[in-house]
């Protein structure tokens, strides 16, 4: 399932956790539970335990996330397949994909980007596709979502199946045209372009 959000980092400074309790609610809003935050103080155990191995996005070796952002964070992330942590599933309202990247091996701002793609279906490609996205500052309660999938865009997306029989490569390449606003207080943040590479597992998962 995703996202589990181990850290990379000391024990010392928590992390969130606890994402896969996080849901949208489509164009209506971005609904997170209280359980997202709360969580933080339970990754901090973890730091020790996932300092001893390192983390790949994909197996092939050819996952990666790209971004330039601005507003209320200023970043530009470049991230390859090695220290990257990539996760996807399916997901049913609306029908399509959720991906999550981290990057394991540390990065200033420590962020985790959540993006939810709508009408994605297992092995296909497909272009122009409707996606939400979520930026969070990990160690901190700031949050930052589009509430819905209109405000950003796929205009590319392949598929190529790697060795599990529901696992796919999924690349895809898109930009957003309004920022992701603040879910607590103010700020927003502008991504104008995206490009990332991740896997996604359309296993049907019980109940």
């Amino acid at each position: 399932m995703i996202p589990t959000i181990p850290s990379s980092e000391r024990a010392t400074r928590p992390r969130v956790q606890g994402l896969r309790r996080c849901r949208f609610s489509g164009p209506s809003g971005l609904l997170l539970t209280v359980s997202l935050l709360a969580a933080a103080g339970a990754a901090a155990g973890t730091a020790a335990v996932e300092a001893a191995s390192a983390k790949n996005c994909l197996s092939s070796g050819d996952g990666y996330l790209r971004a330039h952002i601005g507003g209320a964070l200023e970043a530009e992330i470049d991230w390859p397949n090695s220290g990257t942590a990539c996760e996807g599933e399916s997901k049913t309202d609306p029908v399509g994909v959720r991906l999550s990247f981290r990057r394991v091996a540390g990065s200033r701002p420590n962020l985790l980007f959540v993006f939810g793609l709508t009408g994605v279906r297992e092995g296909e490609p497909l272009r122009e596709s409707a996606a939400n996205l979520t930026i969070i500052v990990q160690g901190s309660d700031r949050i930052y979502g589009t509430r819905g999938d209109s405000r950003c865009t796929v205009d590319s997306l392949t598929q190529r199946r790697l060795g599990g029989e529901h696992q796919y490569r999924l690349e895809a390449h898109g930009f957003c045209t309004q920022p992701a606003r603040a879910v607590r207080g103010g700020g927003a943040v502008i991504v104008s372009r995206f490009d990332f590479a991740g896997i996604v597992n359309y296993e049907e998962k019980p109940p």
